[in-house]
Order: C-alpha cells, then structure tokens, then sequence
C-alpha cells in the first residue's frame, strides 16, 4: 500500500528525563502531538520497562492511527529515542501530516544529534508503480530525485538496465544504470551547448560523429546545420536506439527518418579504430565517466579520435559534475590538453542531473573564445538554425565563464 514511513535515531536528548521513562508522560506528549498534526488516533499503547542495576527502564509506547501508526522506544541511559511515523496515502495524502508529527517529537526531545530517513512505500497504482520516486547518487553523500507518473519500460540489455519514465516534471525521461540521460523537457540544457559551441565555431560542419547518444538529441542538433551532409551515430546499445524512436520523439524530433543519419551499432572505440572517414565534429555523448565507458575518456582515445578529425575540427564531450566528482572532472581535462592545443572546459546547469555539469570543447583550430557574440547570432541567423531554447551569442560565451572554484579544478 502506497504510504511514507519516516524514521528517527535520536541520540543525547536535552528534554527532561521524566519524557524517557515515565509512560504517561510520554503518552500524553504523543497524543497531543498526533492530534495537532491532524491525524487520528484509533488507540494507544505505553508500557515501561522495570529497572536494570538502579537504572530507570525505558518506555516502549504505540499510538495506533486510522492512517497507521506511531511508534518509538526511550532509552534513559543513553538519553536516546528511536521513532517511527508510518501513514497510508491511499485516499488521501497524509504525508505533511507524518513530516508535522515527526519534526514535533524531534523537537520536543531535543537531540544533541539525530539520523532521519524517509522511505516511500508501495505505490499508488501497483501496476505502473506510479508515484515511484527516483533517485540518483552524484557521489557517497549526495543524491536527488523525481517522482514518476508511470514506469513506461523496464528492459536489461547485455550492456546496462534500461528504463523510461512519465514523469510530472520532465515528461518521459530516460535512464541508464541508474543515472539519468535525458527527458523530454529539458534535454536542450545539455544537447544545445555540446553542439552549438562547436558547430558555430567551425565556417560550416559537414560530416559529423557521435559516439553514443543513441537518444538522438545530439544528432537532432547537427541535422540543423544546413551545409551537415552526414552524421554518423555509433551506438554500443541498440536497444538505446529502439526506445528513443519508441518513447523520445520529442528528443531527436524525428532525426532517425533523416537520410543524412547513419546508425551504426558497435563499439565506438572499434569504429574510431577502423573508419578511414574524416569529420569536422566529434561528440562523445556518453554515459558518464565514471561508467563502463570510462575507456573513451582516455587520453589514448582522445588521440584516437583526433586521427579522424578534419584540420580545424572540434570534440566535444560531457566531462562530469565539478561540484561532486572534481577529480574526475580535473583528470579528463589534463587529458585532453595532452592531446589538443586549445581545451575550453564549460559550466551548464542541467535541471534533470540536479546539478551544475561540466563540459569540454577540444580543438587546433579557431578557440570557440574568439568569436564574438554577435557574430554567433548573426551566424545562427544565416544559417536558418532555429527552435533553440539555451544557445545563443551570449549563452555561447556564457558556459566558457568558469566560476573560480572551477577554474581552480581544471588549472584555467
């Protein structure tokens, strides 16, 4: 049954002992507490514990509630409660009710230090697991999360999970392994820069590569470069290809029908091995690095792909989250400088990563720097490349303005 359940560790609690080891006491702080938060209490339960070597025993105690149940346990030696607060949210959401009671009892014992946890229980409708929330860790500390209307595919494929969302926020939203890659409504934060800072850089991209990005927004981006004769999108997963067309056409917007496409699935490293094709942008649309694609974060691959890249061509790629991962962020960045004369790291806040993301644009050609930001409108403007919803002149400039912690990690 779909309900929250919030849990309490509170340790060298600053209340009066009486509250720990008097069952009354204790009784009618829980009843008042459950009523001002507007539950219902059904019945109730306190018992004390007899006393152990000329110590107080402590009170385990129960309020039954037409929406579930309080619980805790006193331990007078330690100054110590541990509580519980469960509610059912079946026909009414109870879960403001349950926080209110909880920050009530932490208050009223007044811990020196405490743990809480919030768990989400069953779902709304079993079946499509509505309400489910997901949750992704940016490192051992951190991790955010979005609700989902309906889990929409669940698929294990012989390289990674696979899963698709309806969500309230980002409407359908793609994940791998976990970590989310895309969603309907806001993948421009993250396809627009990788793309256009290259792509308006470069006089005029013709033949494109793009390792992974087996969503399509990558591709989507090039395709709208009027002088693109070809892309080519070398996807370890057909599967990621399978649920893109199925599921994220408001992401690639139709790019796989585009005859200037080619898929290719396989292994990127093997096709940057064995092509003798040439191109003016390449794109490691990856999943992140710390993953199994860690290998095409090398600095060997980096070298690897520049033998295919035109003179005057450009990489792009994600390098990671500074905030979290800065030492993932720095390493990839030496990388690249060992590889390619200009490295121009950026800074994009992309809403479904929950965080400010960085990326890196590699080059020996024109530095993206020296084109004003006037001459990057006019450029978007000649070159008819509309329904953008990040990019443009100043935004172009905008994502090379590196905060100084930022700059700090990458030795700018």
């Amino acid at each position: 049954m779909q309900g929250l359940h919030l849990t309490a560790d509170l340790y060298g609690c600053g209340c009066e002992k009486d509250l720990l080891v008097v069952a009354d006491r204790l009784a009618g702080l829980c009843r008042g507490l459950v009523e001002k938060s507007g539950l219902t209490i059904v019945d109730d339960k306190f018992f004390t514990f007899p006393e152990y070597q000329g110590e107080p025993g402590g009170v385990t105690g129960a309020v039954l509630l037409a929406e579930s149940h309080l619980a805790l346990h006193t331990w007078p030696e330690r100054m110590g409660v541990t509580l519980d607060v469960y509610v059912c949210n079946f026909t009414t959401d109870n879960s403001m009710k349950a926080e209110r009671l909880l920050d009530e009892l932490i208050i009223a014992f007044a811990p020196g230090a405490q743990n809480t946890n919030r768990i989400l229980r069953g779902s709304a409708d079993p079946e499509s697991k509505a309400d489910e929330l997901l949750l992704e860790w940016l490192n051992p500390y951190a991790a955010y999360g979005y609700r989902a209307l309906k889990r929409l595919e669940t698929t294990r494929t012989p390289y990674q999970t696979l899963e698709v969302f309806d969500t309230p926020q980002f409407g359908k939203l793609f994940r791998l392994d976990g970590c989310y890659m895309t969603s309907e409504r806001d993948e421009f934060f993250y396809h627009e820069p990788i793309i256009h800072t290259a792509g308006m850089t470069h006089a005029g991209p013709r033949r494109a590569l793009v390792i992974g990005g087996g969503d399509g927004g990558s591709s989507e981006e090039l395709l709208k470069y009027p002088t693109m004769e070809r892309v080519v999108m070398a996807e370890l997963d057909p599967d990621v290809v399978r649920v893109a067309k199925q599921h994220l056409q408001a992401v690639h917007r139709g790019a796989f029908d585009d005859p200037r496409l080619e898929v290719r699935i396989g292994d990127g490293w093997k096709f940057v091995e064995q092509t003798q094709e040439r191109f003016d942008i390449v794109v490691l649309d990856l999943t992140d690095p710390d993953t199994p694609a860690h290998a095409l974060y090398t600095q060997e691959f980096f070298a690897l792909v520049k033998r295919v890249m035109n003179e005057g061509a450009y990489l792009t790629l994600h390098i990671g989250a500074p905030v979290f991962k800065p030492e993932v962020v720095a390493r990839h960045v030496t990388s690249l400088r060992a590889v390619f004369r200009t490295v121009r790291p950026m800074g994009v806040y992309i809403p479904l990563y929950g965080t400010y993301w960085g990326l890196a644009c590699a080059t020996d050609g024109t530095d993206p720097l020296s084109v004003p930001a006037a001459e990057v409108d006019a450029r978007i403007e000649a070159r008819g490349i509309g329904e953008l919803n990040f990019y443009n002149g100043d935004t172009h400039h905008g994502v090379f303005a590196l905060p100084n912690y930022y700059r700090r990690i990458v030795g700018a």
